[in-house]
């Protein structure tokens, strides 16, 4: 049986962190439907649970240290939303061994960040790949990183 559910949520944990630092470092509101577009709510006015599990995504990351937040919007999304200090360096350094010595430094380095990384793995639509960056990010968050 297929994990589906982890998948969505390798995919939401991307798209929250990559629509982050694209802000960085100006607060921003973080819609959930920005990032997995409408969701229709059940007879009951109910989030439907795609909608509900990316926003529990985003608090989450907000648990774990990877972004802070000002207030809720209803189950909407969080207002004045901005990535940690700790994931903004996760993010934006580069892997030593992912430099291509081939290409200019600055391309070379902005190429080997967790950012390009991530951008690489929803474009190319692969949930392991996508499952494999996400996770890297994890461990390269980690105590004493």
């Amino acid at each position: 049986m297929a994990d589906l559910h982890i998948d969505d949520f390798y995919r939401d944990v991307a798209g929250i962190l990559l629509a982050l630092y694209r802000s960085f470092p100006q607060p921003s509101i973080l819609f959930v439907e920005d990032l997995i577009g409408p969701q229709e709510p059940d007879a009951f006015g109910v989030p439907a649970p795609r909608h509900q599990a990316c926003y529990s995504a985003m608090l989450w990351l907000a648990e774990e240290g990877f972004l802070r937040y000002a207030d809720v919007i209803r189950q909407e999304g969080l207002d004045q939303c901005r990535l940690s200090e700790r994931a903004f360096v996760m993010l934006a350094t580069p892997a030593p061994h992912l430099v291509d010595p081939q290409v200019p430094a600055s391309i070379a380095r902005q190429k080997a960040t967790l950012a390009q990384q991530l951008r690489d793995a929803l474009a190319g639509g692969s949930s392991t790949q996508l499952a494999d960056v996400v996770q890297r990010c994890f461990r390269r968050s980690g105590p004493g990183v």
